[in-house]
């Protein structure tokens, strides 16, 4: 079980070049295993076509490695943050993709404008808080990056809003798999180029209308979802 569970999350590291979500190192995928309480995250800096599935390295939800060899990803403890708070969640993704990241860098969450944002998430894109000198400097930076984005959706359902920018930082997404987290961060970055080319031609463009957001959302979503075939949605 614990050799897929490296293989999930390998396979969902090398989607990430291939989709055009990263640069060089710039981006991690984990995968959990509920009933066991580990982990398996891509090693620290190394680069994706020297990847393998045995280069993954498990981790555990009090942040001990359970095996191998390299050193897990430096995003590790702001993984293990999110697997712990978030209960549903089966993999995190973490990317530096262009147009997503550039809304994380001026501290704009993502508005809300039309239906491809809303087949994916229940309004904007929402962005942390900046973090404090202590928190960036007093020894658990990474983590401390997590209590961040916990702190930032206070009562939303992680589950309506599967992902979330880092104020100065990037996006970090999630899902009921990790492959599922992969599809979030393509939706992500292709909702911020959207949202920017949108923002040039109408600067003061509204939001999406309540209707329209909540019946796209819903037939993906939800008790009443019908979009797909039977048992998908």
């Amino acid at each position: 079980m614990l050799l897929e569970l490296k293989r999930e999350a390998y396979e969902a590291n090398l989607a990430l070049p291939r989709e055009g979500l990263i640069n060089l190192t710039f981006g991690n995928a984990s995968a959990i295993d509920r009933a066991k309480g580990v982990f398996a995250i891509k090693p620290s800096g190394v680069a994706y076509e020297d990847l393998t599935p045995e280069d993954m390295v498990l981790v555990d939800l009090e942040g001990e490695i359970v095996e191998g060899k390299l050193r897990p990803s430096s995003d590790t403890p702001t993984h293990r943050r999110l697997f712990i708070a978030f209960e549903s969640i089966g993999g995190v993704v973490h990317t530096h993709s262009s147009h997503a990241t550039a809304f994380a860098q001026a501290g704009r969450a993502i508005p809300i404008f039309g239906t491809t944002h809303a087949d994916y998430f229940y309004g904007d894109i929402p962005v942390t808080r900046k973090m404090t000198a202590d928190e960036i400097g007093g020894g658990a930076y990474e983590w401390e990056t997590g209590n961040v984005i916990v702190e930032a959706f206070g009562d939303k359902d992680p589950a309506d809003f599967p992902a979330v920018l880092v104020n100065r930082h990037a996006p970090f997404t999630w899902g009921p798999t990790v492959a599922k987290a992969v599809e979030v961060a393509v939706a992500v970055e292709c909702i911020a180029h959207m949202a920017l080319m949108s923002l040039q031609l109408a600067p003061q463009l509204p939001t999406i209308e309540s209707e329209l957001l909540n019946k796209h959302f819903k037939r993906k979503h939800g008790p009443g979802a019908y979009y797909g075939q039977t048992g998908n949605c």
